[in-house]
C-alpha cells in the first residue's frame, strides 16, 4: 500500500462522510434544526461519552468489515 493509496482512500472517506451528514438537512431540515438545538444543550462530558462511544464503535465495525 503506497502514501498516495492512503491519501486516496482518505480523501474518499471524507467525501463519503460529508454525503452522510448532508442527508438529513437535505431530506428534515426542521428536524435536523431541533437536534441541532438539543445537541448544543448537552454539557461536554455527555458530548465527549457520545464522542467516544461513536468512535468505538465505528473503529469496531471497520475492524469487522476488514476482517
Amino acid at each position: 500500500m503506497s502514501a498516495d493509496s492512503v491519501w486516496l482512500d482518505l480523501a474518499r472517506a471524507f467525501c463519503l462522510m460529508l454525503v452522510l451528514e448532508g442527508i438529513m438537512p437535505f431530506l428534515a431540515p426542521s428536524r435536523w434544526r431541533n437536534m441541532a438545538t438539543l445537541l448544543a444543550q448537552i454539557d461536554d462530558r455527555s458530548m465527549r461519552r457520545m464522542g467516544l462511544v461513536s468512535m468505538l464503535l465505528g473503529a469496531g465495525a471497520l475492524y469487522f468489515i476488514n476482517g
